[in-house]
């Protein structure tokens, strides 16, 4: 088996996060924060534990503006919807994922206007258009970090300061750089955060979060149970209560947690280093292959550990097929949740196949990968 299809989710897990979910399940598995028993509390603490680790790794100092939810979708719903109102404008990007762009596309219906600010072939924003976009009822400013199709690194912290100078909000989609990059929320003046689990995190699927800037108001569209206020019949105001009702999953956001001591104790430089190795190699080697296109800035400065390629005029399906059938090769075809992103880049009607490496991936993995490229290039 050769798992390339990180940025869908990240697999194998470290060891650590499969042994801690089973003991969650296990040993503690009871409704942490509806009860004072000790197996309530010993979830509630590995939940607060979880929590802290997330504010340590983005540099958030108060833990509780860390809200969990159950994916990065939901993170972005949160923030997008729950921020903008009838009369406001948002700006974002062509290179965005659905998760962004269909919520936007959705409060138009209640009078919210959005501009999409068009990014060059790579994939690649130049802030100078993200600042000519605003007007004056621009409220929210939203860009992913890293592209899930092309791998390309946005400029962030310069769309941050333009967010700053304007008094605009600015919310960063983190699905493919979380646990990856540091990421310094205050540094980069990112006012709402939205992370998966199970990506470069290392957690479990079904966990995510936000993060929300102290003092930013931001409603909740979901109400109910949150184990605290229980004698009043309004949603509580407090963070994280007021975004997290109902029973959360405990025992995934606890390996959640495991994932994030791995990625500390690795060291994130490390893990970077190791995954732009990688992706420095296969850009080098499949950029030798006949009928070989790759997309991109092919550059691992300006590009995660994401590569999109196509071979002549072949369906991006049949490859992946092939190589799933033939070579045992795990990627993803097609165009990504990201529509908008590949009529950038050109590759709508052909869709594009996408190699992401993770970090437990090794080179030999990749060169095997090389090969079956060839052979299909040939062959096909």
């Amino acid at each position: 088996m050769y798992y390339l299809d990180n940025a869908a989710t990240t697999f194998p897990k470290p060891q650590e996060v499969y042994d801690e979910v089973y003991k969650a399940m296990t040993e503690y598995g009871a409704n942490p924060g509806r009860s004072g028993h000790d197996l309530a509390l010993r979830a509630s603490r590995g939940i607060y534990e979880t929590r802290e680790l997330v504010s340590k790794l983005f540099s958030v100092k108060n833990p509780m503006n860390i809200v969990f939810t159950y994916n990065c979708t939901e993170s972005l719903n949160i923030a997008i919807k729950g921020y903008l109102k009838p009369g406001d404008h948002v700006v974002t990007t062509s290179m965005e994922h659905n998760s962004v762009l269909r919520p936007i596309k959705h409060l138009e219906s209640i009078g919210v206007e959005n501009t999409v600010v068009k990014a060059a072939s790579d994939g690649q924003i130049d802030p100078v258009e993200i600042k000519k976009a605003i007007k004056l009822n621009t409220k929210l400013i939203v860009t992913t970090h890293v592209s899930n199709l092309t791998g390309t690194i946005m400029p962030v912290k310069e769309i941050g300061r333009i967010a700053k100078e304007h008094g605009i909000a600015y919310l960063l989609d983190a699905a493919q750089s979380a646990g990856v990059y540091p990421i310094d929320a205050e540094e980069l003046g990112v006012d709402m955060l939205a992370f998966p689990g199970h990506k470069g995190l290392l957690g479990p699927q079904g966990t995510g979060g936000l993060y929300i800037r102290e003092g930013l108001n931001v409603e909740q569209f979901i109400q109910g149970g949150t184990g605290s206020a229980s004698y009043s019949l309004q949603q509580p105001d407090d963070m994280p209560d007021k975004f997290e009702s109902g029973t959360p999953n405990a025992p995934g956001i606890i390996g959640l947690g495991k994932g994030i001591q791995y990625i500390m104790n690795r060291g994130i430089e490390n893990i970077r280093s190791h995954e732009e190795n990688l992706t420095a190699y296969f850009i080098e080697e499949t950029s030798k292959i006949d009928g070989i296109q790759l997309y991109g800035p092919c550059n691992t400065s300006l590009q995660g550990a994401v590569v999109a390629l196509n071979i002549r005029d072949l369906d991006s399906s049949e490859i992946s097929y092939v190589l799933n059938e033939e070579f045992g090769i795990y990627v993803r075809p097609g165009l990504h949740c990201a529509p908008l992103a590949h009529k950038t880049i050109g590759t709508m009607e052909q869709g594009a196949v996408r190699f992401s490496f993770g970090p437990f991936n090794k080179q030999e993995e990749l060169e095997y990968a090389v090969k079956a490229l060839h052979r299909i290039s040939k062959e096909l």
